[in-house]
């Protein structure tokens, strides 16, 4: 080769490089230009700007319709229906209305918008479907409720994967179906299909909703043979499957076990604590969960302001709230909910009532929540106002609600409006009854003296009794000192639960209230031979944020000299105004000085000097109890709270009574 050519093949080399490298550089840009564009369209559209997302980038949209799939989920947060509505006109016009992967969007986008008529429509018009379409479907029959049709396009599927089978196991768990639940992620396994974290977080739910730990330690087992035990979603599922099966311990070792804890791992056992009555060590974990840098969320304020309910600590309640308003979360249903609870548990039921109208949204678990807190503190009239307001505005009651009504008339002595309740649960609304609905009705009935009546409907109800329901019966005999049914009422407690204290002691209470001295003896015999005890009274009160708490005849405290001549100051004055000490109520063989003492010295008597005696004048005292007040303690209180011009607002094992000017709020109906 001469050359001449060499030179002509050496410059088209040179030609050829440069061609290639302008090429390469000209995809470069174009590559770079494109994937900034996709970019700015996806940011545009994750921000919910779905025009301006159009209307920047419309040449695009219409170069590639698949785009249009950004578009449709962002209609979805916003709920956006006219805007969806939109997008699938334009689609329709691209041409583009027969591709898979966009009607999937369309579709998924009616069915979580809750536009499910038109979702059905466009399933059936559609020319292609996959696994995907009928999984979307499934989920959509069963966010609008309707579990039936859910299982029928899953028992049709010809062909599934591991997503349709998840959707499907949830399904049933969510509907509380969880041995159904658990059925079928057994035919998933025989038939070879790979659980995933989000099937097996759904199955342990399962397991959690039964209380079954045999059936919990077998998943357990086969998410260690899976190599998941360490993953986020399993392990805080596994841990809330044991705590809610009553294996604290188990489910404490499971989260302790995980090398990474986030923010789903401490609610799960936060709640669990919360759930098995550890609410003190449910502030501790709290405050462990801030040290370590974990930011409180929605669902730890709830168990943390349950845990203050239940611990009755305003100071704490109030303080938790504050750091709720500051995270974003009191505008939260469940939150607010859980607030409405802690401030009527706390006797302030006024704050209550302010977190309820402060809430723009109208939710059933907040107007339930309400009247709740309406009945506890004895203002039925208000409870009863407030469902009717209810009902005016088309919010529909569900059983919770009812219990809620049920509740509120049984503590206030409105017989003939709870019974109407009642028949209008089953009814108009359709509502089965559960066991507690069973429970209010025999208080209803018992406390208004309809014994037998109360008796029928626990031997002819649907459920099985608990010893709850019979006790409650028990009690409205002792209201009434009928002290034969009382005999086989409380026998039918012993049955259940024989080693309980309470049949025995309002058994042994209400012989005594009729003068059976005998009777008397022999239940005093059977506690001594089974060696059961008497439950102490205890009763707390917070004050400066620290609470005090006092027992019967309390002398731990350091206090209790001082605390002992103010009571016998105060008794003085008492009887001064016509009290006179109910020695009748004290079942010990002592004399009648002994038995004054004893009174005198009933852990909410202890609890009510100390408050008098450390808080400033004119602000109320709450006092908590475990159990219910005793007779002599509420005409006591009431003789109080007039000679010291004070509030005291007590909250025993059943209710408030706020007592005020020597009048109690529960016009001594309890």
């Amino acid at each position: 080769m001469d050359r001449s050519c060499l030179c002509i093949l050496g410059f088209s080399s040179k030609l050829n490089t440069r061609h290639t490298l302008a090429k390469y550089y000209f995809c470069t840009v174009t590559s770079k230009i494109a994937s900034k564009v996709s970019e700015e369209f996806t940011n545009l559209c994750s921000k919910g700007h779905i025009k301006e997302a159009f209307e920047r980038f419309k040449s695009e949209i219409f170069s590639d319709p698949r785009l249009f799939s950004n578009l449709i989920k962002s209609c979805i947060p916003q709920k956006s229906l006219s805007l969806g509505k939109q997008l699938h006109s334009l689609i329709i016009t691209s041409g583009c209305s027969s591709d898979k992967f966009v009607s999937n969007h369309l579709l998924n986008m009616y069915s979580k918008i809750g536009e499910l008529q038109t979702a059905l429509t466009l399933f059936d018009h559609m020319p292609i479907r996959n696994i995907m379409s009928c999984n979307i479907l499934i989920n959509g029959y069963v966010q609008s409720g309707d579990l039936e049709s859910a299982q029928k396009v899953f028992d049709e599927m010809p062909e599934r994967n591991v997503a349709t089978w998840n959707a499907m196991v949830a399904s049933l768990i969510q509907f509380e179906f969880n041995e159904q639940g658990l059925g079928l992620f057994s035919e998933m396994h025989e038939l070879n299909f790979l659980p995933d974290e989000f099937t097996l977080g759904s199955v342990l739910r399962g397991c959690a909703g039964l209380r079954s730990l045999h059936a919990g330690r077998q998943v357990h087992a086969y998410v260690m043979k899976c190599g998941l035990e360490f993953n986020m979603v399993v392990g805080s599922s596994l841990s809330h499957m044991y705590m809610k099966s009553g294996s604290l311990e188990e489910g404490e070792k499971v989260i302790k076990s995980m090398p990474i804890r986030n923010v789903v791992a401490w609610n799960t056992l936060i709640a669990g604590k919360a759930q098995n009555g550890y609410s003190e060590v449910v502030l501790d974990q709290y405050n462990m969960m801030k040290m370590a840098g974990f930011r409180p969320d929605k669902i730890t304020f709830v168990s943390v302001i349950s845990s203050c309910s239940e611990l009755a600590t305003l100071g704490q309640g109030q303080q938790i709230h504050a750091e709720a308003i500051k995270a974003g979360a009191s505008s939260v249903v469940a939150v607010i909910s859980s607030l409405i609870s802690m401030y009527s548990k706390c006797g302030c039921l006024e704050d209550s009532i302010k977190a309820f109208l402060e809430c723009e949204q109208e939710d059933l678990v907040l107007w339930s929540a309400m009247i709740t807190a309406y009945g506890f503190h004895g203002r039925g009239d208000e409870a009863i106002k407030l469902f009717e307001r209810m009902e005016r505005e088309e919010l529909e009651a569900n059983d919770v609600t009812f219990l809620s009504l049920l509740y509120a008339c049984s503590h206030c002595g409105l017989k003939e409006k709870g019974m109407e309740f009642f028949d209008l649960m089953l009814n108009k609304y359709g509502l089965k009854p559960k066991l507690e609905h069973y429970t209010c009705v025999v208080d209803l009935l018992g406390r208004s003296g309809c014994l037998e009546e109360a008796e029928a409907m626990i031997r002819s109800m649907p459920i099985k009794a608990d010893a709850i329901i019979w006790k409650t019966l028990l009690s409205a005999c002792k209201i009434h000192k009928n002290a034969d049914m009382a005999k086989r009422v409380a026998d039918e407690v012993i049955r259940l639960y024989p080693q309980e204290s309470a049949p025995y002691v309002l058994l042994s209470n209400i012989h005594a209230s009729v003068k059976r001295w005998q009777d008397v003896s022999e239940v005093r015999k059977v506690m001594r031979d089974r060696k059961i005890k008497k439950e102490p009274g205890i009763s707390w009160l917070e004050v400066k944020n620290q609470v005090y708490q006092f027992c019967i005849g309390d002398k731990s405290h350091p206090k209790s000299m001082e605390i002992d001549l103010y009571l016998k100051e105060l008794t003085s004055e008492m009887k001064l105004r016509g009290y006179v000490p109910d020695t009748a109520a004290v079942l010990h063989d002592m004399d009648n000085e002994e038995k004054e003492y004893n009174l005198t010295h009933h852990s909410e008597k202890l609890a009510i000097a100390f408050g008098l005696m450390n808080t400033p004048s004119g602000v109320p005292i709450r006092i908590m109890k475990n159990l219910r007040v005793c007779s002599d303690c509420h005409v006591a209180i009431k003789h109080i709270s007039e000679i010291k011009n004070r509030e005291i607002i007590v909250r025993d094992a059943s209710r408030f009574h706020h007592f005020k000017n020597g009048r109690c709020s529960c016009g001594d109906y309890w």
